[in-house]
């Protein structure tokens, strides 16, 4: 019983939504209420008291995102130990001392940026939960591929502008209309100057 879940105390999965998770809780403490449980009595209470710790942690968001943060940490860090032991178990101890210290420290790292990195997803989580929205500082790469689409553009509409029959529908478009002949004149201008700049 004590290697059981909020989820499994409460009987609904890890994705449940707040109104699963509610509609579970009122069955389940209907269904051990004390009185309805004469023989057992003490044992329902004790099922009680853990159904009641689990819908307090799982009906708040915040809560449960940090349970649910903990709970990834705890079984990343139950996976390693259970590879490293499968895997000292099957090395049979050859190592020396110097090896198994590296390997120890390489595992706890491990350990540690897989719990910090659940914190902060569940930190992420919460934030985004209530309300917040989530932006991230552009990186000097984000800016070279912004730079890159914005010259395919501008190459694409060049190659488009160089074809004889585009660009005289333009133009008879342009003297048609006032919008598009403004438009067309400030294009125009600007293919102009870059032209002259680099060519």
């Amino acid at each position: 019983m004590e290697n059981k879940t909020y989820y499994d105390w409460l009987e609904v999965s890890k994705k449940a939504s707040p109104e699963v998770i509610e509609k579970a809780y009122k069955a389940l403490i209907i269904k051990y209420h004390p009185d309805l449980q004469q023989e057992n009595k003490q044992n329902s209470e004790e099922i009680i008291k853990k159904i009641n710790e689990a819908y307090s942690v799982l009906s708040d968001s915040s809560k449960r995102a940090q349970y649910d943060a903990s709970l990834q940490a705890r079984a990343l860090e139950q996976k390693q130990q259970q590879s490293k032991s499968d895997y000292n178990i099957k090395q049979q101890q050859t190592y020396d001392a110097q090896d198994y210290k590296t390997q120890n420290i390489d595992y706890q790292k491990q350990v540690d940026a897989a719990r910090r990195q659940a914190y902060h997803d569940a930190y992420i989580q919460d934030l985004k939960n209530r309300g917040y929205k989530i932006r991230y500082k552009k990186s000097f790469k984000d800016y070279v591929k912004i730079a890159i689409t914005i010259f395919i553009i501008f190459l694409v509409f060049w190659i488009i502008w160089q074809i004889p029959f585009v660009r005289n529908w333009i133009n008879s478009l342009a003297d048609n209309n006032f919008v598009i002949r403004i438009i067309v004149d400030v294009i125009r201008s600007i293919y102009e100057a870059l032209f002259e700049t680099f060519f």
